[in-house]
C-alpha cells in the first residue's frame, strides 16, 4: 500500500537543500563580530565616562585652588594696601624709593670696580715689592755668606793660649780691631777698657774694677789689682798679651783680662766674661796699694 506526500516536510526539504552550510556560519560569525563591536563599545563608552568623571574631580579640584589662591591674593593685595597706607608712601614716593635704590646699587657697583683696580694695584706692587725683597735676601745671604768666612779668616788669625792660673783660655785679640772680631762672634761677653795710673780711684770694667798699680814699658809688664766679690785679687808682674784669669762667685769658668798695649802711663785692652754672665757687685771701698 502506497503513502501520499506531505506537502509541508516536500517545502522543508526544499528550503533545506536551497541554503548551503557556508552561509550558516557566515551569519555565526556575523553574530559573534557584532556581539564582540558592541561590547568594545560599551567598554570604551565605560571608560571616557570614567575619565572624563576623573578629569571633572581633577578640573573642580583646580578651581578650588584656583579660588583659594585667589582669596589668598586678595588677602595679600589687601595687606599692601593696608601697609601702604600705615607707611605713608605714595606711588612717586615708591618710584624715588625704587630709584634711589637703584643709583645706590650703580655706585654699589662703581666702588665694587674701583676696589677691584686698587686690589689689582696693590697685588702688582706686591709682586714687584716681593721681588726686591728678594733680590735683597739673596744679596743678604751673600754678605752673611762673607761676613762667616771672614769670622772664620779672623779666627783663623787670632790665637788660644794658656792663662796665668793654667787654664785654656779662649781666642786672643792683639788690638782693637781684633776685639771688635771677638765681640762679632758673640762667644762672650767683651768690654774694652784703656786704664790709666793717674786714676784717681779704681776703674769700672763691665762688672768688677780694675786698679793700674805698675808698668814696666820696656820689659811690656805691668801690674794691676783686681776688685770683684767684695775682694781684691793682685795680678803682678803679667805680660802684654798674656791672659789674666781670675774667678767671680757664680761663674764656671774663669774671666780673662787681657792687655795688648801699655805706655808709660796707660794700658790697653779688654776683659771677657762668660756669656749674659751675673758677677757680684765689685768691692765699693778696694783696698789702697
Amino acid at each position: 500500500m502506497s503513502s501520499t506526500p506531505n506537502p509541508a516536510e516536500e517545502m522543508h526539504a526544499t528550503d533545506g537543500a536551497a541554503l548551503p552550510r557556508w552561509v550558516v556560519l557566515l551569519f555565526a560569525v556575523a553574530f559573534v563580530l557584532v556581539g564582540y563591536l558592541l561590547y568594545a563599545s560599551y567598554s570604551e563608552n565605560q571608560a571616557l565616562q570614567k575619565g572624563l568623571a576623573d578629569a571633572n574631580k581633577k578640573t573642580m579640584t583646580l578651581v578650588t585652588e584656583i579660588e583659594k589662591t585667589n582669596s589668598r591674593v586678595a588677602d595679600l593685595k589687601g595687606q599692601l594696601d593696608v601697609t601702604s597706607q600705615k607707611l605713608g608712601l605714595t606711588q612717586d614716593e615708591l618710584a624715588r624709593a625704587r630709584g634711589l635704590a637703584q643709583s645706590i646699587k650703580k655706585e654699589q657697583q662703581q666702588s665694587d670696580q674701583q676696589l677691584r683696580q686698587q686690589i689689582g694695584q696693590v697685588q702688582a706692587d706686591t709682586s714687584t715689592k716681593f721681588g726686591e725683597v728678594a733680590t735683597e735676601l739673596s744679596g743678604t745671604k751673600s754678605d752673611v755668606a762673607a761676613t762667616k768666612a771672614d769670622l772664620e779668616a779672623t779666627k783663623g788669625k787670632l790665637q788660644s793660649t794658656i792663662g796665668d792660673l793654667g787654664v785654656q783660655s779662649g781666642l786672643i785679640a792683639r788690638n782693637h780691631d781684633e776685639v771688635q772680631e771677638l765681640r762679632r762672634m758673640g762667644e762672650r761677653d767683651i768690654f774694652e777698657f784703656t786704664l790709666s795710673r793717674s786714676a784717681k780711684g779704681p776703674e769700672h770694667v763691665g762688672p768688677i774694677l780694675l786698679i793700674l798699680r805698675k808698668i814696666d814699658q820696656k820689659k811690656y809688664r805691668f801690674t794691676m789689682n783686681v776688685v770683684a766679690d767684695d775682694k781684691t785679687i793682685e795680678k803682678k808682674d803679667k805680660t802684654v798679651g798674656e791672659p789674666v784669669q781670675f774667678y767671680v762667685r757664680g761663674a764656671r769658668a774663669p774671666y780673662e783680662i787681657v792687655v795688648f798695649e801699655v805706655t808709660k802711663d796707660q794700658a790697653k785692652g779688654y776683659l771677657s766674661t762668660p756669656k749674659s754672665a751675673g758677677a757680684a757687685p765689685p768691692s765699693a771701698k778696694p783696698p789702697g796699694n
